[in-house]
C-alpha cells in the first residue's frame, strides 16, 4: 500500500497550477449518458474517483477516449443500465448515473453507493424526488431499481434540505422530463452551476442557474457538447491553505478565487496576507504568525466541508484557540486523532473541535481515513519536525492530482513510495 514520506521544515515558494474540479467532472460525465451524441469534456483531473466514472460508464455502454487534455465519452444508442457494486462501492458520486439511466434509457439499476466514511450521505432524497418525476423505484439486493416505463414527467419539487448530488441528480433528469420542473432549496455550489452549463450547451432549458431554484423545461433530446470543467476550488483552497502554512511566496495559479470567498475571508481574518486576481491567489511571505479565528462549515457560499480539516491542521499554527464546527458531516473529525499524534492540542466536543495554537509538530506515522483527511495530514507535515509517514494514501488520490509532484515542485520534499515492493 503506497505512503507518503515528507521531510518537514522546509519553505514552499513558487507557483502552483490546479487542476479541473473532480466534483464537477463527476457529475459532467454522468451528464454524458442523456445523450446519444459525443460530448467532449477538457481538463479532467487524471485521479482516481474519475477513473473510477470512467468505468462505471463504461460498464454501461459508453466509450471514453483521452487525447490532449480532453475526455471524448460516447453513450450511443445501448440500453445497458447496471452499475455494479464493484464499482460503486468505492464512491458515492457513482449514484449520479441514477438520474441521466431514468431519463434517457428509462431503467436503472445502481449499487448503493460507498465512499468515504465521513458520516451518513442519504440518498432518500434523490429518490423521493425522482419518484415525484414518475419513476418507480425500490430497493432489492443492495441495488437501487428504478423504472419510467413512460419516461420522466415534470414536477415541483422542494428538497428537505441542501443536497449538492441529489440538485445535480435530479437536475439531469428533468432535462429530458414531459413538462416544465420546478426544484426549490437546490444547491448553489459552482459545481452544480458547472453542470448547468454544461447541459444548456446540450441543449437544455434551464432557467436559474446559481440560484437555490431551478426551473427546467424538458425538450425530446439533448446533443453532444464541448465543455471544460471549471477549476477545482478545493484543491486550490488546499494549497492556498500550504501557503499560509508553509509558504514564503507561493502564487496558487489557474483557480477561481471567486469561488472561494470564504476560505479567503476566513484566511485575511486570520491574518494571513494574500492577493488575487481572475485566475491566482498570491500567497506572499506571511509578516506576522497567523491567530486563531473560528468558524462552521456550511453550504455554499459558507465554508467548504471539503476544506475544514485542512484548516484545523493550519490552526494548529496560529496564535491563540479556535473552534471549528462541522455542520454538514456528523463524523469528520477522523483526522483530529492524527493530527494529536503529531503533537497537536485539539479537543472534540460534539461537532466542534477545539485547537490551541501554536503547537509544535513532530513527525511520525499517521493513517489518512478519508479523502480531506489525508490532504490535512500532508499539510502537517509540512511544518512537522523530522519525517512523517502517511499511510493510506489511495483516499488522497481519489481528489488530489499528483500531489506529491506539485508540493515538491514548490521545494517540498514528499515522496511516494511502497514498502510492499520490498517484501
Amino acid at each position: 500500500m503506497e505512503k507518503f514520506r515528507i521531510h518537514g521544515g522546509r519553505k514552499l515558494r513558487g507557483e502552483v497550477t490546479i487542476s479541473g474540479s473532480k466534483n464537477a467532472a463527476l457529475p459532467c460525465l454522468a451528464a454524458t449518458l442523456l445523450t446519444a451524441q459525443p460530448v467532449i469534456l477538457c481538463g479532467l483531473p487524471r485521479v482516481r474517483d474519475i477513473v473510477t466514472m470512467e468505468r462505471v460508464l463504461e460498464t454501461l455502454g459508453e466509450s471514453c477516449a483521452h487525447s490532449g487534455g480532453a475526455t471524448t465519452v460516447v453513450a450511443g444508442a445501448g440500453a445497458a443500465h447496471h452499475a455494479p457494486y464493484e464499482l460503486v462501492r468505492t464512491m458515492r458520486a457513482s449514484v449520479l448515473v441514477l438520474g441521466p439511466l431514468l431519463a434517457r434509457r428509462r431503467r436503472a439499476r445502481v449499487a448503493l453507493p460507498g465512499g468515504c466514511a465521513i458520516g451518513a450521505r442519504p440518498i432518500d432524497f434523490h429518490l423521493q424526488a425522482l419518484t415525484e418525476l414518475g419513476a418507480d423505484l425500490r430497493v432489492e439486493s443492495g441495488d437501487i431499481v428504478a423504472e419510467a416505463r413512460g419516461g420522466l414527467r415534470a414536477s415541483e419539487v422542494t428538497f428537505p434540505r441542501i443536497t449538492v448530488t441529489g440538485t445535480e441528480n435530479l437536475l439531469m433528469a428533468a432535462t429530458l422530463a414531459r413538462g416544465r420542473t420546478v426544484l426549490r432549496n437546490c444547491a448553489r455550489e459552482p459545481e452544480v452551476e458547472d453542470l448547468a452549463g454544461l447541459l444548456s450547451t446540450m441543449g437544455a432549458r434551464i432557467a436559474g442557474s446559481g440560484t437555490d431554484t431551478l426551473e427546467v423545461e424538458g425538450v425530446d433530446e439533448l446533443h453532444g457538447a464541448d465543455h471544460p470543467v471549471i477549476p477545482d476550488r478545493i484543491e486550490a483552497g488546499t494549497y492556498v491553505i500550504a501557503a499560509a502554512l508553509a509558504g514564503d511566496g507561493v502564487t496558487v495559479s489557474g483557480c477561481r478565487p471567486d469561488h472561494m470567498g470564504a476560505l479567503l475571508g476566513a484566511l485575511r481574518e486570520a491574518g494571513a496576507v494574500l492577493s488575487t486576481d481572475a485566475g491566482a491567489v498570491a500567497v506572499p511571505p506571511q509578516p506576522k504568525p497567523l491567530r486563531a479565528v473560528s468558524l462552521t462549515t456550511g453550504e455554499y457560499p459558507g465554508f467548504a466541508t471539503d476544506l475544514q480539516a485542512q484548516f484545523l491542521a493550519l490552526m494548529t499554527q496560529a496564535d491563540g484557540v479556535s473552534s471549528v464546527t462541522e455542520a454538514i458531516f456528523e463524523n469528520r473529525f477522523q483526522h483530529v486523532l492524527e493530527l494529536k499524534r503529531l503533537g497537536a492540542a485539539i479537543e472534540v466536543e460534539g461537532s466542534t473541535a477545539e485547537v490551541h495554537g501554536p503547537t509544535r509538530l513532530d513527525g511520525t506515522t499517521v493513517m489518512a481515513s478519508d479523502l480531506r483527511a489525508s490532504a490535512a495530514l500532508v499539510l502537517a507535515g509540512l511544518v512537522a519536525r523530522g519525517e512523517t509517514v502517511v499511510d493510506r494514501i489511495y483516499h488522497l488520490d481519489r481528489g488530489y492530482e499528483a500531489m506529491e509532484v506539485k508540493l515538491d515542485a514548490l521545494g517540498a520534499a514528499v515522496e511516494r513510495f511502497n514498502p510492499g515492493r520490498y517484501l
